[in-house]
């Protein structure tokens, strides 16, 4: 096929062709040695569409030719090595321009908290799952970090689901200080804050500075103290008003005790998108996907009124999974009301999820009509399937 029918087929340019061509990448088929026109096979197209995706992953040609020439495995460890140097660049980068930021603004860091950098970074890690990545709002992908005297609190919502924990000052704090830090550079810097045993927190005026104590042997028996210090941007917009929500929640009308691995196991073995739990005096049972299936029994403690609700996977999952402790306990406020998860036994860490709307089920309708109160908020917005959020 000519060459600008290859390249309508491929995405690529015509120049980008005869470069890739001259190169050695991506030769034509045949050349016609009057006109000079070159000509492409069919099977060409899948080689052209793999090589503009590398190039456009930002790879040099060594790595491309590298990659194309490759089998699927060696291909595969070539672009994660190639994706791991990116990020480490890009991290690189913004803490140089946090570095930039705060030395154009001519204002030293001030001394904030400190933490052991293990708890920080599964706090961290924890709390993160209730972020989410959308265009416009890049709060909604932030961590926001409260320090008084007596606690550092990390909280994060993406409006459906909050998670927020508070932690011990391995120090006491010598300010009160806010602010939203991004979450992306939090979550890359958890690995490198997880193998110090104190990180000290500054605020600087467009990032803070996590200072980090390593400890590198010189000799047998001495340790020298060093410090490695990595910067993380805070965002500009409002955080949302979580403790008003917080506050709002109200008593919970059904309590559930349950054991963290095995409803983890059972959240891990259900074969649809979303679960459904009913809940009544003689026990707890997962409503399969679909009419014609059995219903499964979940040994668990419910205390409260019945209840018949649902939820999606990739909410519930997460608010699970990095609870702390052996047991999982859920505040539940009815269908349309968010739920509250934590510890049985702590209550330093708290996920806050919506429920979703119930599939119509005919069995399910008269549990449903006896326990709703009031009319049903309008669910509008871009996950109609959804009642309002926690952030409202």
């Amino acid at each position: 096929m000519p060459i600008g029918v290859f390249a309508r087929r491929s995405g690529l340019t015509s120049s980008a062709l005869r470069f890739y061509a001259d190169s050695g990448l991506l030769r034509p088929a045949e050349t016609d040695p009057v006109s000079g026109y070159r000509y492409y096979r069919p099977d060409q197209v899948a080689r052209a569409v793999a090589l503009r995706r590398l190039r456009e992953l930002a790879m040099p040609l060594t790595a491309v030719g590298a990659v194309l020439a490759a089998g699927p495995e060696d291909a595969s460890r070539l672009i994660d090595e190639h994706l791991a140097r990116i990020l480490g660049e890009a991290m690189a980068a913004r803490h140089k321009a946090a570095l930039l930021k705060s030395s154009l603004a001519d204002v030293p860091s001030r001394p904030i908290a400190a933490l052991k950098g293990p708890v920080l970074a599964d706090a961290v890690e924890q709390v993160l799952t209730a972020t989410v990545r959308e265009p416009g709002l890049p709060v909604l992908g932030g961590l926001r970090l409260e320090v008084t005297p007596e606690a550092v609190t990390l909280t994060a919502t993406d409006r459906y689901r909050l998670s927020t924990r508070t932690l011990v000052p391995a120090e006491p704090a010598t300010a009160t200080w806010a602010g939203t830090v991004g979450g992306e550079e939090l979550r890359t810097a958890a690995a490198e804050i997880r193998r110090s045993p104190l990180v000290r927190i500054e605020a600087t005026p467009h990032a803070i500075r996590l200072r980090r104590t390593a400890r590198t042997a010189r000799t047998a028996g001495e340790d020298q103290e060093g410090q490695e210090d990595l910067y993380c941007g805070l965002l500009t917009e409002e955080f949302p008003d979580y403790r008003l929500m917080l506050a709002s929640l109200g008593e919970a009308t059904t309590r559930v005790t349950v054991s963290k691995d095995v409803f983890l196991r059972t959240l891990e073995g259900h074969p649809g998108e979303r679960i459904t739990l009913r809940l009544t005096d003689h026990g707890t049972h997962v409503l399969p996907p679909g009419d014609g299936h059995p219903e499964s029994p979940l040994p668990a403690t419910v205390t409260g009124r019945a209840l018949s609700i649902s939820f999606e996977l990739t909410t519930l999952h997460p608010a699970v999974s990095t609870a702390l402790g052996p047991d999982v306990m859920l505040d539940l406020r009815g269908t349309d009301r968010p739920a509250t998860i934590r510890s049985a036994d702590r209550g330093d860490l708290t996920t806050v999820a919506m429920p979703i709307k119930q599939e119509d089920r005919p069995h399910d309708r008269h549990s449903h009509d006896r326990h709703s109160h009031g009319p049903r908020p309008d669910h509008g917005g871009h996950r109609p399937r959804r009642h309002g959020g926690p952030g409202g």
